[in-house]
């Protein structure tokens, strides 16, 4: 299958082209293709002719969308609509990537496909009105929620979570992550396996792709000192404490009822830590 995949330098980008082995990825660089270059992309897709377009690119900077959501809807919805409405002109598939930040946090079990979506945050916002301006058309289009995605390409200056806590482990510095707030911590590299199955199934829609079992992201710490060996302690705090800009849900661990259906399993959260430390 010949793709056009925009976003392809980000840790999920970076796993779609290293695991859809069998599959003719195009990825340009962000400095020759920014999603908001309408023009630029519809060269692009007149050029290469694919047969699926993926969005991996967003604007996800959770407090920055808060304090600039004009920015955040015009990449984060605006955006990929004007991209899904090229995909349909030239009839060609689209796969776009949502988050867990479309609900907001009530739940006491995790969210299904068909729970209503209550964002609190821009960030939230912007990524709910990219799903629905993407699936009011009638077109080829799949739309994945997912959750706390982390992978071996991240930011060599930030690193992932996971890097963050073990580095701070084996060096002894104090160790605080919040205790109250659980979600679904999902491996890039599970992700794009999942992807690329709901893409070779054709059942077009939206979907929630996620390593499984909700967690809080302290025990997620625990559990990753734990697998790479590291004996520390971590001080369990609130998310009061945190004291972020932007508003995140409490609860927003996703269940992937849909992915079920179609016969795909995700691995859980353990396995996606443990798989993660395994492919560095």
């Amino acid at each position: 299958m010949k793709v056009l995949l925009v976003g392809g330098s980000g840790q999920l980008g970076s796993e779609i082209r290293a695991r859809w082995s069998g599959d003719d990825v195009v990825a340009p660089a962000h400095d020759e293709l920014e999603l908001e270059d309408g023009a630029a992309l519809e060269a692009l897709v007149a050029r290469e002719r694919p047969e699926l377009l993926v969005n991996c690119a967003a604007f996800h900077n959770v407090d920055l969308c808060e304090s600039q959501p004009e920015r955040a809807f015009a990449i984060n919805a605006l955006a990929v609509d004007r991209a899904a409405s090229l995909c349909a002109a030239h009839d060609v598939a689209f796969l776009t990537i949502s988050t867990d930040y479309v609900f907001d946090g009530n739940a006491s079990a995790p969210y299904r496909e068909e729970d209503c979506p209550r964002p609190i945050s821009a960030y939230g916002a912007s990524k709910l009105a990219c799903e629905q301006l993407v699936l009011r058309r009638a077109m080829k289009a799949f739309v994945v929620r997912t959750c706390g995605v982390y992978g071996r390409h991240a930011s060599r200056s930030k690193g992932t979570f996971i890097d963050r806590i073990i580095t701070q482990g084996r060096s002894g510095e104090r160790l605080r992550v919040v205790n109250d707030v659980i979600a679904s911590p999902t491996y890039a590299g599970h992700l794009a396996i999942a992807l690329r199955a709901i893409v070779a199934s054709r059942a077009y829609g939206l979907y929630h792709a996620c390593n499984v079992g909700p967690v809080s992201w302290y025990d997620f710490a625990r559990a990753a000192l734990e697998l790479a060996g590291i004996a520390q302690p971590i001080e369990p705090i609130s998310a009061a404490q945190w004291k972020a800009p932007a508003r995140r849900p409490a609860f927003s661990a996703l269940e992937n009822a849909k992915l079920e259906q179609l016969d795909i399993a995700m691995p859980s959260w353990r396995e996606g830590i443990a798989a993660y430390l395994g492919d560095k």
